[in-house]
């Protein structure tokens, strides 16, 4: 066992302890503080008090058995002890751990059960409460004991629990949205697709509770739940698109592809985009919404401005060579048309142009360094082209109908990758160099974009909107979209690798780490609202 896992199994032990000590308070009334100090570790991480995003914790309803709750910030993980007989009927016991906001909103977390259950009916997930009283109307989305997994809700005060049950079981990601007095409950076996339920006209008033909870659905058992990669995301106001100014904060994320485990590393109040890994795998490189290109040392945590000289309106569309030498870079010049792509030593220095005319949106380097591949736009259409890293002549590599966007070369140099809409719906493509043997890699419902290749050579990710939200030929801010992950040949169930609130600006340009094992990418949230 590794020594991260063995200090997961001893806080978790230690929070078990936790629970049956509080259990026997009663009995032990002057014993337990003294027995607290034997078995819990005095690291403030295993505090009753230290609960993470949230504000406080409890038993809701009258007479129920004692739960606990413990944030482990090692881990990023929430571990939830509750008893009572249920959550249902005309009211409620159970293990709540919440906070209040205003306004609208959307929770994430991969929820699990901890050790074999009692009853089938226990229960974990998230609740949206209008109060901490035992009989109050509420929202939740929840996952059974059974693998049964439901959209629950009471619409007033006393009344009895209604249950949209989904098309699925056993989901472990679970996502609850409110939109006004409209509830959305968004549920998934981790690596798949969400399925989707609703619920209208609930009013809980502006002003709610929100949290995690666990119940046992057995009024002398405790169960316990265990909530990673939690998240409480505040969206944008109102309906986004391609032309939205980004105005929400950024969550710059670091993301495990074996364990979809996701660390928040840096937070920005303001708009950062796309980051690329450095082929040292020391820094990651950022844009911010003003243009300026910064290099994030991960070591120190800190961001540090590049040098690009005068230019100074850069886009999320920069990309680093493959011998970490120079940096590709986008950016805006009106006289130009728009985007024109420059070339800059990755330390900084004076910019080099490269396409004489915009727009033109840098997405690669060829392996040995001597090409560049770009989104162009030329006589009203979108197509890859490429052109020789010293300047020269444009070489158009596709000329279908519609956009053809975000070309990247694989490794070995063999193929760039790009997506098109030719096929309807946005999805990847591949092609060779010269553009000969154009194939499509990717083929269902959903609009893909951007295929970043791993170092390796082995997979590629991608980021997906859904047709619900954003038509195919457009890729805005501000949507609920997937960062999937394919083997390189695209065959094969994608994975779905994150569930993200983002979309432009997320994972536009190249973002693995260089051993293949991670990613980085942007979500966003509003951080100027309680």
């Amino acid at each position: 066992m590794s020594n991260e896992s063995l200090n997961l199994f001893y806080k978790i032990s230690a929070h078990f302890f936790k629970v049956q000590l509080k259990q026997m308070r009663n009995i032990f009334n002057v014993l337990l503080p003294f027995t607290l100090l034997f078995f819990i570790s005095p690291d403030p991480a295993f505090s009753q008090n230290n609960l993470g995003i949230f504000e406080g914790h409890g038993d809701i309803g009258t007479g129920v058995k004692p739960g606990a709750a413990t944030f482990i910030p090692a881990s990023n993980q929430y571990v939830v002890s509750g008893a009572g007989y249920n959550v249902w009927l005309d009211h409620d016991e159970f293990q709540y751990v919440w906070k209040k906001m205003t306004g609208d909103f959307i929770l994430y977390a991969r929820a699990e059960f901890l050790g074999a259950w009692v009853d089938y009916h226990r229960k974990v997930g998230w609740m949206v409460r209008k109060s901490l009283d035992g009989n109050s109307a509420h929202v939740n989305a929840v996952e059974h004991g059974d693998g049964l997994t439901s959209l629950q809700f009471r619409r007033t005060a006393g009344a009895q629990t209604e249950e949209h049950k989904l098309k699925m079981t056993k989901a472990n990601i679970l996502q609850l949205e409110r939109k006004g007095n409209l509830y959305i409950m968004r549920a998934a076996i981790y690596g798949q697709p969400f399925m989707t339920d609703t619920i209208a006209g609930i009013d809980l008033g502006d002003e709610v509770y929100v949290g995690l909870f666990v119940g046992s659905h057995n009024s002398d058992v405790v169960e316990t739940g265990v909530f990673s990669n939690v998240s409480i995301t505040v969206p944008f106001k109102g309906e986004s698109n391609q032309q939205t100014q980004m105005t929400l904060g950024s969550n710059l994320e670091l993301l495990d592809i074996a364990s979809g485990k996701r660390e928040i590393i840096y937070k920005a109040p303001y708009s950062i985009q796309a980051p690329n890994w450095t082929p040292d795998g020391k820094s990651l490189i950022f844009n911010d919404y003003k243009g300026l290109i910064y290099n994030y040392d991960l070591a120190s945590g800190i961001p540090v401005p590049v040098n690009t000289g005068t230019v100074v309106k850069n886009n999320n569309d920069h990309v680093i060579s493959f011998d970490g030498k120079m940096l590709g870079l986008s950016s805006n010049v009106k006289e130009l048309g728009g985007s024109i792509t420059y070339t800059v030593p990755i330390g900084g220095g004076t910019p080099k142009q490269i396409t004489p005319k915009g727009p033109s949106y840098m997405h690669g380097w060829s392996p040995d360094g001597k090409d560049l591949v770009f989104c162009g736009e030329r006589d009203g259409e979108f197509d890859v082209y490429k052109i020789r890293a010293a300047g020269g002549k444009e070489i158009r590599l596709t000329d279908a109908r519609g956009l053809d966007d975000g070309p990247e070369y694989t490794p070995d140099g063999q193929y760039i990758y790009f997506n098109s809409v030719r096929s309807g719906l946005m999805q990847i493509w591949r092609m060779k160099p010269d553009g000969s043997g154009q194939e499509q890699i990717t083929h269902d419902e959903l609009n893909n974009w951007f295929a970043h290749i791993s170092p390796d050579g082995k997979w590629f990710v991608y980021i997906t909107f859904l047709p619900a939200e954003t038509p195919a030929g457009i890729h805005p801010p501000y949507k609920h979209v997937y960062i999937r992950l394919l083997p390189i040949d695209g065959k094969g169930e994608p994975k779905v690798l994150a569930y993200v609130y983002g979309g432009q600006g997320s994972m536009n340009t190249p973002s693995w780490s260089p051993d293949s094992k991670r990613i980085a990418f942007i979500s966003n949230t509003d951080m100027g609202t309680k």
